[in-house]
C-alpha cells in the first residue's frame, strides 16, 4: 500500500468528499437495515475527519437504481443509522449534485458530517460522466476513495473526480489493500482457499493467480458441481458451467502439477427443489439422482475439509459451501465458518454473501478481517487493477 492517505494530508475547515460503501442490505418488506457492517467499517475514517475539523461529506450507492430515482434505495435511512452510531446529528441531501446541494454544502461547519443522495440515481455516475464527476467535484476541496467494494468500478465518485480534486485513500481502503495484498505478497504457511458461491467463471483468474502461493484449494457450494462434472460424476439437475468444464478440468491439473491439494466434495447434500420445504438427504458423489439438485457439501466433505483447515495458519474464504439462506442448506456454511472462528491462524472473509453469512452468525469479530469487498477482493486477488485505486497518487518520496 503506498497510496497517499488522508493521514498525509491537512483537512482542518477543508469540504472533504468521502467515497464510502454504504451499499447494505435491506428487508425487502420492510425497508430495515439487516446488517450495517458497512457503515461501521467506514467509521475510523469519518472520526479521524470529524476529530480534525473537517466538513465531511459522504457519498454513496444503494442497490441498482439504474440511473434512475428509486424511493426505496434513498439514503435517508442509512444517514440515521450512521447519525446514531456517530452520536451526532448527520445532514441528508435529496441529491447528489445541484444548487440544493450546494446550499447545504456552504452551511457545513467545521466537523459536520453531511450525506448526499444515491449517486446511482445519476446515469452519470455509472458512465463515469465527466459532467456529473466535475459536479461532484465542486462540491468539495479534497477527494478520499473509503469503498473498497466499489473500487473495481470506474464510476464517477469513483474515478472521475479524481481528475478534478486532490485525492487519497481512506483508512478503510488502506486496510483492505494491505491485509490482501500481504496474504498474496508474504502469507503464513499452510495457507488455505476456501471457496464457493454459484459459478466457476466468478473465481476462474482468482485460483489461477493464487495457485502457486496456496497449500490448500478446498471447494464447494455451487461452482464445485461444475468440477464435479468434469471428473465425469453425474450432479442431476445441478447447475453446470458447460463451457467451463475444460477450465476445472485444467485448474484440477495445473494444483497437481503444483503441489497443490484440491480437496472437492466426496458427500453432498441433494433436494428435489430449491425450497425452504424441501427434504433433504445426504448421498456420496457417486450416488447423486439425476432428479435431484445439490444444495449443500456433505458431514463427510465438512470433516475433510475442516481437518485441511486445522492445519492452516493463513485462510481466504469466498463463497458459501450451499445455499446458506435456506436453513436445511446451510449447515456446511455454518459450520466451516465456525471452524475459521477457532482457528489460531490469519482469517480473512472475502466480502459479498460471504460477509453477510459470517455476519448474519454473529462472528465477524471472531475473523482477523472481514473484507468490504465481493467482487472487488476477488479481482484484486486475480491480479487485476483496480481503477480507483490506481487512480489515487502514490506517497510522496
Amino acid at each position: 500500500m503506498n497510496k497517499a492517505t488522508i493521514k498525509d494530508i491537512e483537512v482542518s475547515s477543508k469540504r472533504v468528499l468521502v467515497r464510502v460503501d454504504f451499499n447494505v442490505p435491506l428487508d425487502g418488506e420492510t425497508g430495515v437495515i439487516t446488517d450495517d457492517s458497512r457503515i461501521r467499517a467506514a467509521l475510523p475514517t469519518i472520526k479521524y475527519l470529524i476529530r480534525r475539523g473537517a466538513r465531511v461529506i459522504l457519498c454513496s450507492h444503494l442497490g441498482r437504481p439504474k440511473g434512475k430515482v428509486v424511493e426505496g434505495l434513498r439514503l435517508a435511512i442509512v444517514a440515521q443509522r450512521l447519525s446514531q452510531i456517530l452520536e451526532q446529528a448527520v445532514k441528508v441531501a435529496r441529491d447528489s449534485i445541484g444548487p440544493d446541494v450546494e446550499k447545504v454544502v456552504a452551511e457545513l461547519k467545521d466537523g459536520d458530517v453531511l450525506l448526499l443522495e444515491n449517486v446511482r440515481f445519476h446515469p452519470g455516475e455509472g458512465k463515469n460522466d465527466a459532467a456529473f464527476a466535475q459536479a461532484l467535484a465542486s462540491l468539495a476541496d479534497i477527494y478520499v476513495n473509503d469503498a473498497f467494494g466499489t473500487s473495481h468500478r470506474a464510476h464517477a465518485s469513483v474515478v472521475g473526480v479524481t481528475k478534478y480534486l486532490p485525492a487519497v485513500a481512506g483508512l478503510l481502503l488502506e486496510e483492505e489493500i494491505k491485509t490482501l495484498g500481504g496474504i498474496m505478497e508474504n502469507p503464513a504457511h499452510p495457507f488455505a482457499a476456501l471457496l464457493g458461491g454459484a459459478r466457476v467463471g466468478d473465481k476462474e483468474s482468482m485460483i489461477e493467480n493464487i495457485m502457486n502461493r496456496v497449500d490448500y484449494i478446498l471447494i464447494g457450494g455451487g461452482m464445485a458441481a461444475t468440477f464435479l462434472k468434469a471428473k465425469f460424476y453425474e450432479t442431476g439437475l445441478s447447475l453446470i458451467e458447460a463451457d467451463k468444464l475444460d477450465i476445472a478440468a485444467g485448474l484440477m491439473e495445473k494444483a497437481s502439477r503444483c503441489g497443490v491439494h484440491l480437496l472437492l466434495p466426496v458427500d453432498v447434500v441433494i433436494a428435489g427443489k430449491i425450497s425452504p420445504e424441501a427434504t433433504v438427504e445426504t448421498v456420496s458423489i457417486e450416488n447423486i439422482p439425476q432428479d435431484r439438485v445439490i444444495v449443500d457439501i456433505g458431514p463427510k466433505t465438512i470433516g475433510g475439509f475442516q481437518a485441511a483447515l486445522l492445519k492452516c495458519k493463513t485462510v481466504f474464504w469466498n463463497g458459501p459451501m450451499g445455499i446458506y439462506e435456506i436453513p436445511q442448506f446451510a449447515e456446511g456454511t455454518k459450520t466451516l465458518a465456525g471452524v475459521l472462528a477457532n482457528l489460531m491462524a490469519k482469517t480473512v472473509i472475502g466480502g459479498g454473501s460471504t460477509a453477510d453469512a459470517v455476519a448474519d452468525m454473529g462472528l465477524v469479530d471472531k475473523m482477523t478481517f472481514v473484507s468490504t469487498g465481493g467482487g472487488a477482493s476477488l479481482e484484486f486477488l486475480s491480479g487485476k487493477t483496480l481503477p480507483g485505486v490506481e487512480t489515487l497518487p502514490d506517497k510522496e518520496s
